[in-house]
């Protein structure tokens, strides 16, 4: 999911739910590599059930790696995917089943991201041809009489232009994929006892549908088996940011992310200054030879590999469990469906399928502002922002307006913060260029005279005499003088520094007056009429125009990195090409921002400009706001119930501001399924002209014929706009939009044309399911597909042979059992195998009859809780505070920390028709008490709040044993106890006691643990 810096704010915010994986390496024996054997016990310290692999976070990487040459062919490049796979699989070792999952045809809404990250991908090749043909003509020029030269380049710049948009379902590329992992996967299940238990499925490209959905779509149909262990452990690993969201939105309490540490820095270790080996340090230095790391110590530079780690779902649920509980609640506290809303909240800040509101930034701390307006509204909504991947309009109103309040603050807020980071830059660059200047002085005062200017030779100095004191005796004045340096270090060092910045400021003064005499001789204008500044910059190696333009691109290729890595759409090369590092140093300066956000009249600026209609035509903006409300519902279906519509996307580049989001409490959103795009029907809507290799050649005319009837869809040139950002991979690129109709009548005339492989690659396929002859399923398999009495066609799964595996087998007409099974890199040492004991058949995941419930399941076991009481603490205090940096008084106390009025202070006029609190809801009047038991219909309710509210400073503790204790005590195993007793069963719940008194005195009663027990299709909610 295309949400920036989440992955770094997540685990800046909640540290705990970020281990490193503890990895086995392969050991070594007179040069040979021994597999690691992964039968036994998994170091991480806890075995693991089911591993599914977001695959395009693999193949991308290991066909176009960064920071190291690309894989001379296809077949290399299928090596690298089997080494990355099975270090993965070794560092998770699942036990009972794997599922790899590759990108198939997207939903129309995603092709829209995909159609602008493959034109900025061609566009960048072009450039980089470019400047590979430049470098070339001048290699050759220089080289001309060097036989060889031309072949060398011309090779290396085939190896390096591979085009990255062939990882597209419908290419040969993704059939050759398909082909060799299906061939891995059937090695390993005969040559790795690892693998013996294990069950495959594979997911390929002719399957429709995103990898890491079809994963979703999977564990959502085990959970909906009568069979399904609700204390299964899922292992997912992706670099997309997205995974998170779904993790949290299977609502298996045993959820893993896996990921490489992309913040991780160079792993190799430091080594001796003195002799140049790893291990120690120069003081522990014995002087001993080096030993070689391989034949020819060629493995002492070998790439180190990135380090991985562990995104605990579990632990993040626990701190937002914490975070999300609102004080005085007028409805029961249910944590599954407060994730729900905590996950649409992220949404806003950023998705594939929708530009973020322009007033939310993650950098800005986004979500934690929405967070502060859904708790302080909370009770007037009275109820949550959504319900199993529905989203109550009405509430989502109140969240909007209560944010369009805060909007002007805001984008001022961005302003200010902006304009202090450009004078600290300025400031710095300023302080540096003086420092370099400074620095050359003295060494050219110190630098000793030449020989010419001694006249010959002179004598020597004099070498100074040292100190050394583990060496014979020391004189008084030595000793009083070292003394006095050690006592008054501090004094002397910001003494040095005050002098050293006052003599740098004069020193800076003298350059600019003397400077300025200078160009009154011969000024030198620059083309904006501005006085130039070149003379004033330093000539010094160190401080000269080429110093300072090092450190202006070091500084900004270090924020670009960071920025690239966080962008979790995140895979390297597919979701965040590299920015260009700028050649001028006036290219560092971004566009001019017309919009002026912070400036009165920026709503109407911003339509005219970014939509190009009358500033006064608010209906238009209106619909715009209607248009993202459809998609807002459309992206939560889609994560939690699977795709609603594969025709629906939102038709603009840019989303509506808060404030325009009015009466959409009353529409009504529902959605069509509509027709799943075929393989070549996407590739003709989301690759550039450029890239047509990828297709068959009876299309090409229609992206390449000036004639074509759609030839708009494919421009050789497109706009961006950086839309206020300072880079640009970071702007809107503003391709039009496809046309759906006229694609597909154009491609229907070509269709006839189409060999019979060209019409296999362009249909959808099924997932496959592999096992090895020493599984259970696989003797149960046979006898029902392949003895002389063969059984049904179709044939159900039993959970007891399948190890809860629910689904539906069918014959594979490709498969032959105990066959040979043929490699296709035998040349790159992966033989072939004369007796195939592995089963391959095709896979169908069930379908549910009902919506994936937001609940936990009957049966699971809660983790241990990993947060102690210091943790809680802090979690609670910044839940009181975060994201109320923006507009809005506290109802209650001073300074940060009550809740926040919504009253506007100026009139809205998009919702002047809201009467009462936000969104026409009333809001809680200041002596509200919580009704009775039986509220709301469930079979028990909450009791009331103490006297004077909850107390803040009351202390949680959990612990393994099960207890939660705020002035009272809750157990897992059913209590709870706020000064009496609250007992929380599968089948019954009970509860009894007062106000105050027990343990928890008057502050102890004052907050319940608001579970409650309601039964819905034989599940209960806990």
């Amino acid at each position: 999911m295309g949400v920036p810096a989440l992955f770094r704010w997540l685990s800046n915010k909640y540290p705990k739910i970020v281990s490193p994986v503890i990895e086995e390496q392969p050991n070594q024996v007179d040069g040979e590599e021994i597999p690691i054997d992964i039968t036994g016990p998994n170091p991480n310290g806890e075995e693991q059930d089911n591993l599914y692999l977001d695959m395009n976070g693999i193949v991308h990487p290991c066909t176009h790696p960064e920071g190291k040459p690309p894989p001379a062919d296809e077949q290399e490049m299928m090596m690298e995917i089997y080494k990355y796979t099975d270090r993965v699989v070794n560092m998770v070792r699942p036990r009972k089943l794997l599922m790899i999952a590759i990108d198939g045809v997207a939903p129309r809404a995603k092709m829209n991201q995909q159609r602008a990250r493959r034109f900025r991908s061609a566009q960048e090749a072009k450039e980089n041809d470019q400047k590979k043909e430049e470098l070339h003509k001048m290699l050759a020029q220089q080289h001309a009489t060097k036989t060889g030269g031309d072949k060398m380049m011309r090779e290396e710049v085939v190896q390096k232009t591979w085009d990255s948009n062939v990882i597209t379902p419908g290419t040969p590329f993704m059939d050759i994929l398909a082909a060799s992992l299906r061939y891995w996967i059937a090695y390993k299940l005969n040559t790795d006892p690892g693998w013996e238990k294990l069950k495959i499925i594979i997911s390929d490209a002719t399957v429709p549908g995103e990898g890491e959905h079809k994963i979703m779509n999977f564990v959502r149909s085990q959970r909906a088996s009568p069979d399904h262990d609700p204390n299964t452990r899922h292992v997912i690993y992706g670099l997309d940011a997205d995974l998170i969201m779904l993790g949290l939105g299977t609502h298996e309490p045993y959820f893993r992310v896996l990921r490489e540490d992309v913040f991780a820095q160079d792993s190799r270790p430091r080594g001796c200054r003195l002799c140049g080996q790893n291990g120690h340090k120069a003081e522990e230095c014995l002087g001993r030879p080096k030993e070689k790391n391989g034949e020819f110590d060629e493995k002492q530079h070998a790439a180190p590999l990135k380090p991985f780690i562990w995104l605990h779902v579990a632990v993040l649920r626990e701190y937002l469990a914490v975070e999300l509980r609102v004080p005085q609640q007028p409805f029961p506290f249910d944590l599954e469906r407060a994730l729900d809303d905590w996950v649409f909240m992220c949404f806003f800040v950023g998705n594939d399928f929708l530009p973020h509101l322009p007033s939310l930034d993650i950098r800005e701390n986004g979500i934690d502002t929405l967070i502060a307006i859904w708790r302080d509204n909370l009770p007037a909504m009275g109820s949550y922002l959504t319900k199993d991947g529905s989203v109550d309009l009405k509430n989502a109103q109140i969240i909007l307006q209560g944010l369009a309040k805060q909007e002007d603050a805001i984008f001022a807020r961005r302003r200010q913060a902006e304009e202090r980071k450009q004078a600290n830059e300025k400031r710095r660059k300023e302080q540096d260029a003086a420092r370099n200047e400074e620095r050359s002085q003295k060494r050219r005062r110190s630098s000793p005279p030449s020989r010419n200017q001694r006249g010959g030779g002179g004598e020597a100095v004099p070498p100074m005499e040292l100190i050394t004191p583990g060496r014979g005796h020391l004189a008084k004045e030595t000793r009083e003088l070292t003394h006095s340096m050690v006592i008054n270090r501090g004094a002397v060092y910001r003494a040095n520094m005050e002098n050293k910045s006052a003599a740098a400021v004069l020193k800076s003064k003298l350059m600019k007056t003397k400077q300025g005499a200078a160009d009154a001789v011969e000024p030198s204008v620059s083309q904006d009429g501005e006085a130039s500044t070149e003379a004033l910059e330093p000539t010094s190696p160190g401080g000269g125009v080429l110093g300072k333009r090092k450190a202006e691109v070091t500084e900004q290729e270090v924020e670009q990195e960071v920025e690239q890595e966080d962008e979790e759409a995140g895979t390297p090369g597919r979701d965040s090409p590299p920015p260009p590092v700028p050649e001028k140093p006036k290219q560092d300066e971004p566009q001019e921002d017309t919009v002026k956000l912070w400036e009165p009249g920026y709503a109407d600026r911003y339509y005219e400009q970014k939509f190009g209609v009358d500033p006064k035509d608010l209906e238009f903006r209106h619909q715009v706001a209607r248009e993202y409300a459809v998609g807002l519902c459309w992206v939560l279906r889609y994560y939690f119930q699977g795709c609603p519509s594969w025709n629906w996307y939102y038709p603009r580049h840019y989303a509506p501001f808060a404030a325009d989001f009015v009466d959409i409490a009353d529409m009504d959103v529902q959605f069509e399924k509509g027709t799943i795009f075929k393989p070549f029907e996407q590739l003709m809507g989301v690759l550039p002209a450029s890239s047509n290799h990828a297709l068959p050649k009876v299309f090409h005319p229609l992206m390449e014929n000036p004639d074509s009837e759609i030839i708009d869809f494919y421009p050789e040139d497109f706009p961006l706009d950086l839309n206020g950002k300072k880079f640009a991979w970071q702007g809107v690129i503003l391709l039009p939009f496809i046309d759906e109709t006229r694609l597909l009548k154009a491609m229907e005339k070509v269709y006839p044309l189409l060999t019979e492989d060209e019409k296999s690659r362009n249909s959808h396929g099924q997932e496959v399911l592999l096992v090895s002859d020493r599984h259970p399923l696989y003797q149960d398999l046979v006898a029902n597909f392949y003895s002389k009495k063969p059984g049904p066609a179709e044939y159900n799964l039993k959970s007891d042979v399948s190890g809860g595996l629910a689904g539906i087998v069918q014959r594979s007409d490709s498969y032959i059992p105990h066959s040979s099974l043929v490699s296709p890199l035998e040349a790159h040492g992966m033989p072939s195998v004369e007796d195939d004991r592995s089963l391959t058949v095709l896979y169908t995941i069930p379908k549910s009859s009902s919506v994936h419930k937001s609940m936990l399941l009957r049966g699971v076991k809660l983790p241990t809780p990993m947060l102690d009481s210091n943790d809680i603490r802090a979690t609670q205090g910044r839940a009181q505070n975060s994201g109320r940096s923006f507009g809005g008084a506290p109802f209650q106390g001073r300074g940060r920390g009550g809740r926040m009025s919504y009253a506007s202070d100026r009139p809205n006029p998009f919702a002047a028709h809201l009467q009462g609190g936000p969104g026409g809801a009333p809001m809680v009047p200041p002596g509200w008490v919580p009704p009775g038991q039986g509220y709301g219909g469930y079979s028990r309710g909450p009791p009331p709040p103490p006297r004077g509210g909850m107390s803040h400073q009351s202390s949680y503790h959990y612990n393994q044993g099960g207890q939660y204790n705020q002035g009272g005590q809750y157990n897992q195993g059913g209590q709870y106890n706020p000064g009496g007793q609250y007992n929380n069963g599968y089948q019954s719940q009970n509860y009894r006691g007062g106000r105050g008194g027990g343990r928890g005195g008057r502050g102890g009663g004052g907050q319940n643990r608001d579970h409650y027990s309601h039964n819905q299709g034989g599940y209960n909610r806990y």
